[in-house]
């Protein structure tokens, strides 16, 4: 008994991974999740409008002062994270409704501002009617803005506050002290 071997050249083997439609839905995937890498990435931006805007003006200001591109960078960090903490320290300590609304209309009118402005580029690229375009930048004027002001609303409670049984020195709470 013979037994040839054909070998033929130039034959592909056809796997699951190499087939059009798996390539397509793999595409399609990915798509989405870039889409929603890149949206979340804009919503962030968004809600945290007032720090970022501190922290690019500032970084700016230090470029024309001959900071140079590093030093403009960690400035503008700077800048921003403490414009960030700063406001969110200033509401916890305040006690007034009129200095609250304040602080919390600094931050959610500049975040409110870039949701609209975001969303009515996005809505642009796939409403065709005017009327709802501006309707779904309303609402999502109306999303971040909340967001913003949910998140420098967080902390009611301020870190460091008056201790009465120390003579009014100024006390840290520790979960110690609350047994």
């Amino acid at each position: 008994m013979d037994r040839a071997v054909v070998v033929v050249e130039g034959a592909t083997l056809a796997t699951f991974v190499t087939g059009t439609i798996t390539m397509l839905i793999i595409g399609v995937l990915l798509n989405i999740v870039g889409l929603g890498i890149f949206c979340w990435a804009l919503f962030a931006l968004a809600t945290h409008a007032l720090p970022f805007f501190v922290g690019m003006t500032v970084g700016i200001y230090s470029i024309q002062a001959g900071a140079g591109p590093f030093g403009a960078i960690v400035v503008g960090f700077v800048a921003a994270g403490f414009t960030f903490v700063g406001g969110r320290y200033a509401f916890s300590v305040a006690r007034s409704p009129i200095v609250r609304l304040v602080i919390g209309l600094l931050f959610a009118v500049p975040a409110a501002y870039a949701g609209y402005s975001v969303t009515l580029v996005l809505a642009h690229l796939g409403i065709p009617e005017g009327s709802w375009r501006e309707s779904f930048a309303v609402l999502g004027a109306i999303a971040v803005g909340g967001i913003a002001w949910a998140n420098v609303s967080m902390q009611t409670d301020p870190a460091l506050s008056v201790c009465p049984e120390t003579s009014g020195r100024i006390a840290e709470f520790s979960e110690h002290e609350a047994d």
